[in-house]
């Protein structure tokens, strides 16, 4: 419950949490927010999203279910969506309604399915696949994923769930460019090769 990234705590994000973007969504307090090229992943987060599938460790702690619906996800009453999110979980419950227009919609489905449900969600919008890592492999297996960013980030973690087992041969399907920020990050962007 206090270590919703596990051991890596939060250093997974502290590329992001600093720009612009972030901190107006009130993540780093009230500085400004630095630019550059983090801030122009980070600016592209949620331009153009209608909605968002997530696994069920992003909403909430694993293993276990929540067994009496109090749980309500990590990010407080107004969490960062502001859009529908498809909580893929084989423990389904009624929607939740939170601040500031995000409604978790819980669903246990193969992913082309959550995939429809979330096109009828995000109003001729793009749908984010936001994680976590089990999510984003069953997709790119069901070859669900037109484009994709991964923040690569200067940290060993040494154990956790791995997002590129079984992918061999990615390449062929993606066109990956990598940009790298004087934050230490690398970011891959991966664009469907048609």
């Amino acid at each position: 419950m206090e270590a919703p990234f596990g051991h890596a705590g939060h250093r997974l994000m502290e590329w992001a949490i600093p720009t612009r973007t972030f901190t107006e969504m009130g993540f780093h307090g009230e500085q400004k927010g630095s630019t550059g090229i983090d801030e122009t992943f980070a600016s592209r987060w949620n331009t153009g999203i209608g909605a968002e599938i997530m696994g069920r460790h992003k909403f909430g702690p694993k293993p276990r279910p929540c067994p009496d619906e109090s749980w309500r996800g990590w990010w407080g009453d107004n969490p960062p969506f502001h859009t529908p999110v498809v909580v893929l979980t084989h423990h389904p419950r009624p929607p939740l309604e939170m601040d500031g227009g995000t409604t978790f919609h819980f669903l246990d489905a193969e992913p082309a399915d959550a995939l429809a449900r979330a096109r009828e969600l995000a109003g001729g919008l793009d749908v984010r696949i936001g994680g976590g890592t089990s999510t984003v492999r069953e997709f790119l297996e069901a070859d669900l994923i037109d484009e994709m960013h991964i923040a690569l980030v200067p940290i060993f973690l040494g154990r956790g769930e791995r997002l590129w087992d079984g992918q061999e041969g990615l390449e062929q399907r993606f066109a990956i460019e990598s940009v790298a920020s004087p934050s230490g990050v690398i970011h891959l962007t991966f664009s469907r090769q048609r």
